[in-house]
């Protein structure tokens, strides 16, 4: 159970870093009409801050958690390898 909920929890931040590489392309930074209606909006660093910190955080946690479970000599934590 505790290896679904992993999977689960990579397949959410995953999302998360694309939305957030996604949003830094799709954004046009010098017209404010193109993001003024997105949350964080109308400035440009709520809209990114809103969009893209959600993805910075589950990068360094999913590359921590990768890097704990894939570490020799690591206690077990019942993730079948």
């Amino acid at each position: 159970m505790k290896a679904v909920a992993i999977v689960i929890a990579y397949v959410i931040g995953a999302y998360l870093v694309v939305r957030a590489v996604v949003e830094l392309v799709l954004i046009d930074y010098g017209d404010s009409s193109s993001y003024r209606d997105d949350w964080g909006g109308p400035i440009l660093i709520g809209v990114l801050a809103v969009h893209c910190l959600p993805g910075v955080i589950s990068l360094v946690a999913m590359i921590r958690g990768w890097r704990t479970l894939r570490r020799p000599g690591a206690p077990d934590r019942g993730v079948p390898r």
